[in-house]
């Protein structure tokens, strides 16, 4: 017999919830039918408590550390895999062979170059506009050049379509960075892997001779990897509540940029590296840097710690911090902003205050120092977690296009306003 729950309503009626238990034991109440039967809805800020869909993509459990896509965990992706064979194993469900890695990154290559008429957009941007707004505006924009979604059957398409955004996205941000500095644009080559052509596209110039750095190209698979999904976070949400209404994958993609470019979500590696500055600039110890955080009365945080889902140590925090120390290690020069990093990490993580509220560094405490470290600005580090969450905003966006229940989303309410009034004649309103 099925399992269920029991609900008491005020007036004593009792309403019984299916009880549903998901592939790693964890339990959901089932009120589908909730407001049809009882008139009821639940009331729930942020969502915390909602399980808004089913999905096989990623599993996260906070209380452990553990996060997972398609059932392999973070560490043995990081260490065996690049970023293609992620995104192809969120995008497709399956990690690719030897053969399908080689034709997928083929495939990429060939889609890497934008309509020459988009680079016109490009240059009617201001230098000093920030990168996530052209992104996204950019992103939108790829609908108008590349419509196969809009003709009458978008299926025949949709894996096309995926590789060109997963191409072109790159192509995109690099080109974002070169506008924003005033230089010539650099075409992706043929030769170079996914990550190296980012960073070729992003620092090679007629005078410097540039290569990209193996340990650059390393680390920046890595750092994607670890950024490619995270279950229902604010920006995955938006991309499915916006495909929800059968808008593009361009369109939903681009509400996802948008998302992902608030402060408290992609925005946080850079407010970590503005908070490290600001400490530096204002020769704050890191005792009283502490002080300051634990004051109550007081506004400050320590960006990068904590986080809304993980109650321990973020298991992609660890990583990036072992990426970090390599990158830097390579110049044999300390980098002030990492040691000032580091020296709040031990203190934080040996203090009760924090540690009994589960503020622990998060992934963002070590992305920006490594960003920084390879030479890109503090305005570009959001743009970076975009490429490497497209994989999984990709595979969410997939996953609602077959989902047998497919409804829209449409968020309940619980009203606060005024209850009923009458409109005065604007000669008569005082």
């Amino acid at each position: 017999m099925a399992e269920k729950a029991r609900l008491i309503l005020p007036d004593g009626r009792e309403y019984e919830m299916p009880v549903m238990t998901d592939s790693m034991g964890d339990k959901s109440l089932d009120i589908t039918g909730l407001r049809k039967d009882t008139g009821y809805i639940t009331y729930d800020p942020g969502f915390v408590n909602t399980g808004s869909c089913m999905s096989s993509i990623c599993y996260i459990n906070g209380e452990q550390g553990i996060l997972r896509y398609r059932g392999y965990d973070i560490e043995d992706l990081v260490d065996s895999c690049d970023f293609i064979e992620v995104a192809y194993l969120l995008v497709k469900g399956c990690l690719p062979t030897a053969a399908e890695r080689i034709n997928y990154q083929k495939l990429l290559n060939r889609h890497s170059l934008l309509h020459v008429n988009m680079r016109d957009f490009f240059r009617a941007y201001p230098h000093d506009g920030h990168p996530m707004g052209i992104l996204s505006a950019m992103v939108a924009s790829l609908s108008a050049f590349y419509p196969e979604l809009e003709e009458m059957d978008p299926e025949e398409n949709v894996d096309l379509t995926v590789t060109r955004l997963l191409s072109k996205m790159r192509t995109i941000a690099a080109f974002t960075y070169r506008q924003m500095m005033g230089l010539p644009y650099v075409e992706p080559q043929y030769n170079y892997s996914y990550c190296a052509n980012f960073l070729n596209m992003m620092f090679y110039s007629s005078v410097n001779n540039y290569t990209p750095d193996p340990l650059h190209v390393k680390a920046l698979n890595k750092l994607l990897i670890l950024h490619a999904d995270h279950e229902q976070n604010c920006s995955t949400s938006a991309v499915r509540l916006v495909g929800s209404s059968d808008a593009n994958l361009y369109a939903s993609v681009a509400a996802g940029c948008c998302a992902l470019w608030g402060s408290k979500h992609g925005g946080a590696n850079q407010a970590v590296m503005d908070m490290l500055q600001k400490i530096r600039s204002e020769g704050l110890s890191v005792d009283e840097v502490i002080a300051k955080a634990k004051d109550k009365n007081n506004p400050f945080r320590l960006s990068g710690f904590g986080h809304r889902v993980y109650k321990t140590f973020d298991p992609r925090a660890k990583i990036a911090k072992n990426i970090c120390k390599e990158i830097l290690a390579k110049t044999h020069e300390s980098d002030p902003l990492l040691d000032i990093a580091l020296e709040i990490e031990d203190r934080a993580t040996h203090d009760d205050y924090f540690v009994s509220r589960h503020l622990y560094p998060n992934v963002d405490f070590y992305t920006g120092l490594t960003f920084h470290a390879m030479g890109i600005p503090v305005s570009m580090f959001t743009v970076l977690f975009a490429m490497g969450r497209l994989p999984g905003w990709i595979a969410h966006y997939l996953e609602w296009r077959h989902d047998p229940y497919q409804k829209i989303g449409r968020p309940r309410q619980v009203y606060s306003g005024p209850r009923s009034r009458k409109v005065v004649p604007i000669n008569e309103r005082v």
